[in-house]
């Protein structure tokens, strides 16, 4: 078992200032030096047109372009790479997995991926332009997951990569969702207006307890009902990978524990129980289970679990943005892998 830990970010004001003190905190980690020499690979696999970028984020979610203006400003880099690094358009994503389960005040989530992918920043951030939000980021300022202010909650889970198109990443989508709309009828708008760059579903669930699936890909965007999500499309097929029994299995446990859970921590440890059907060991397959997390959108608060078998962190959104300080600075737990992690190892590792 290998110890781990997440940190929390917590910063109030505006997007420029928030990128700049990101690039800061950025520079002085060991994960800078892994996006240093990712960097390397990165120039070689995509382009990004800079003003496409501004052009979009500026329509659908206006302050993240100041935000990589103030990270490019942080990290001493020119706009441009940092554009091409970090703002999830046009970029190149490996397979995950991810199950997701909604009901009655909780929206549950086990976010499935490589452990060298994972960031270790939960990120709290209220900006004077946009609603705050709560969730793990990825690419820096994407979300794996997360919640806003008015409960809205967003996770999505991998389908396919292949035949990718111009469009923004899974978890900038799901950053801007946080960020401009306050119901899930307002998320599947929006996600049905964005232009997607590979095939995901996204779950939405809002305050009043609607729940929304949309399977969205490069091609097509739709939206469906549903209270549990993994790793395939029901509605759009041709989409799907060939190898769909892992996914299936998932799917068919999720629905039929859905309506003997009663609350939220129960929904957290059904996912987070390592010996249990959700939970993944396939850290090597890119499929590991990295973080467990249940949202509740009535008290603005969420569970967060590193690992398996954890006892979840209670964190109060709701109380910091009424201005306690209540929020611990890290986050513990343990993967059952000797897998890098990048925060935490050296790239010679």
């Amino acid at each position: 078992m290998k110890p781990f830990y997440s940190q929390l970010i917590a910063f109030r004001g505006r997007y420029d200032d928030f990128g700049y003190e990101q690039g800061e905190r950025l520079k002085r980690t060991l994960l800078y030096k892994h996006h240093e020499q990712r960097r390397k690979r990165s120039r070689l696999r995509y382009d990004v047109d800079v003003q496409v970028v501004k052009e979009l984020m500026d329509h659908y979610s206006k302050g993240l372009f100041d935000e990589l203006k103030g990270l490019a400003e942080g990290l001493q880099w020119s706009l441009e790479e940092v554009i091409h690094e970090y703002s999830g358009y046009q970029q190149d994503w490996e397979g995950s997995g991810c199950s997701i389960l909604t009901g009655k005040g909780y929206f549950a989530r086990n976010y499935d991926y490589h452990p060298k992918t994972y960031e270790g920043r939960l990120v709290l951030f209220q900006p004077e332009d946009g609603y705050a939000s709560i969730g793990p980021s990825q690419r820096i300022i994407g979300r794996t997951d997360g919640m806003n202010e008015h409960g809205l909650c967003i996770g999505y889970n991998f389908v396919n990569r292949i035949h990718p198109e111009d469009g923004f990443i899974c978890c900038l989508l799901t950053r801007m969702v946080l960020e401009t709309c306050k119901t899930a009828s307002e998320a599947v708008l929006l996600l049905k207006q964005l232009p997607h760059r590979h095939s995901f579903n996204y779950v939405v669930f809002d305050a009043e307890g609607t729940s929304k699936i949309i399977e969205g890909s490069p091609r097509r965007v739709i939206e469906k009902e549903g209270v549990a999500c993994t790793n395939h499309f029901t509605d759009i097929d041709k989409e799907n990978r060939r190898h769909l029994s892992d996914s299936q299995e998932r799917l068919d446990d999720l629905k039929s524990r859905q309506a003997y859970i009663l609350h939220g921590l129960e929904a957290f440890h059904l996912l987070n129980d390592s010996f249990g059907p959700i939970f993944s060991h396939g850290y090597k397959q890119w499929t590991g289970t990295i973080h467990t997390v249940c949202y509740s959108p009535e008290s603005l608060t969420l569970h967060f679990g590193l690992g398996g078998d954890t006892v979840p962190s209670e964190i109060s959104f709701g109380h910091w943005l009424n201005g306690k300080p209540s929020l611990p600075s890290r986050i513990y737990g343990e993967l059952d892998t000797d897998q890098a992690i990048p925060f935490m190892d050296d790239p010679s590792f």
